[in-house]
């Protein structure tokens, strides 16, 4: 399984180039069951690496362009009457695959980003007093562009929480351009094919959520949310389920990197893509992320008592 896991990760970077990080970050969230949140300019690659994820684990894929005048419906489904049968019958959405790209989230309205919040929440829809199943395994990836940019409405504290982590991908070095730039012109790039079974992947996410979490480990994750809360020094201090996130990621960052154990080193790694969109007030820019919780790290010692 980890060859399998190793070779998913280098098939995406082939893709997008220079982002090693990222890309294992990503591939972390979704093996921990988790949304993501991908900000930064129109045009780093944000599709690209969504694509990627859906491509190599064989995942069913949709993209929703998130607009101003987008309505829940276009989303979710819709009941139409069907005139041969006299009774009305469920067209589902665009939300109905296994994973779904929600481009540019913030463009849309806050009645259409908040009907995100039940399938993100419950994998399931409510229409007209029925329930709707959403696919399984679901994930949710959004885009979002920053907030100086004109036609944007902020995400709520609330809808940011359902997104396990955010990610920023950034320009990619000279290098990396480079080589993207020479495979472009040279049209050797292909499309990605899947390199994990549907199964495999589930064993996998089965296995990550089963890594050994010691005491200390866990005591290191309860410092740190108890700081955020204690110290008066952050806009929005983590809550039980930000510290139940950063367990869920940091297993997922372990398995990959092939431990069947916890590390604080593990906690340290994921954190800044855990608490930075927590701790933060949903007004701030993306402009100086990571701040906030490099200054959580610095704080809290790992091998405090």
């Amino acid at each position: 399984m980890q060859k399998k896991i190793n070779a998913s990760i280098d098939a995406i970077c082939r893709h997008v180039i220079g982002k090693q990080e990222q890309v294992t970050l990503a591939f972390s969230c979704l093996l921990a069951n988790g949304h993501l949140l991908i900000e930064d300019l129109p045009g780093m690659g944000k599709t690209t690496l969504s694509h990627a994820l859906a491509n190599v684990l064989g995942l069913q894929f949709s993209r929703i362009q998130f607009t101003s005048d987008l309505l829940p419906a276009d989303m979710l489904g819709v009941n139409i009457f069907d005139s041969n049968e006299q009774a009305f019958k469920f067209h589902p959405g665009p939300i109905f695959n296994q994973l779904v790209l929600a481009d540019e989230i913030n463009r849309a309205s806050p009645k259409t980003q908040s009907a995100l919040l039940e399938a993100m929440e419950e994998k399931q829809v409510s229409l007209d007093g029925q329930t709707h199943s959403l696919p399984s395994p679901f994930f949710v990836i959004g885009t979002q562009n920053p907030m100086h940019q004109s036609g944007t409405y902020p995400l709520p504290e609330s809808q940011l929480d359902r997104f396990l982590m955010r990610i920023q991908l950034g320009y990619p070095d000279w290098q990396a351009e480079k080589l993207m730039l020479s495979s472009a012109q040279s049209k050797t790039e292909k499309a990605l094919s899947a390199v994990m079974q549907l199964s495999e992947f589930s064993q996998a996410q089965q296995a990550a959520a089963q890594i050994h979490s010691s005491d200390a480990v866990i005591d290191y994750i309860l410092r740190l949310v108890t700081y955020s809360r204690e110290s008066g020094k952050f806009p929005n201090p983590l809550s039980p389920r930000a510290s139940k996130a950063l367990l869920q990621a940091s297993r997922a960052w372990a398995y990959i990197h092939g431990r069947d154990y916890l590390v604080p080193e593990d906690v340290q790694a994921v954190l800044p893509a855990v608490a930075e969109h927590r701790l933060r007030s949903s007004l701030t820019d993306l402009h100086g992320q990571g701040s906030l919780s490099h200054q959580l790290l610095e704080a809290v010692d790992p091998l405090a008592a």
